[in-house]
């Protein structure tokens, strides 16, 4: 009787987690600037670094607010804005710099519900 009661119980939390994960979003509104001064503070970027990273940046904002308002293609539109981003961003790095910025990008994707594939 025991064994049976534990084996509901993981049978209903399996299936409330399952329910729960189908309602996630998975592309929602970009919103949002970069902020540069804390970008190059944290990636110790040198100026001229940090003047390019502020123009990637914006064209970067600029994408992702098109590819989120979009009505068609919305996924790969998302997609190509964040790897658009991340090749621009590999050739203005260093390879250290670049570690940590793909690090903080992904984890702030994840954080605002964007998951790119």
């Amino acid at each position: 009787m025991k064994r049976f009661g534990l084996t509901l119980v993981a049978a209903i939390c399996l299936a409330a987690t399952t329910f729960a994960a189908g309602n996630q979003p998975t592309t929602a509104k970009w919103e949002g600037n970069i902020n540069v001064y804390k970008l190059s503070k944290y990636l110790n970027l040198t100026s001229l670094q940090a003047e390019e990273v502020a123009n990637i940046s914006v064209y970067f904002t600029e994408q992702m607010e098109k590819a989120s308002g979009a009505k068609k293609n919305k996924e790969e539109k998302l997609h190509k804005a964040v790897y658009g981003n991340l090749k621009l961003m590999k050739k203005t790095l260093t390879p250290e710099q670049y570690t940590k910025y793909v690090a903080l990008m992904n984890m702030t994707l994840k954080n605002r519900g964007i998951d790119v594939k």
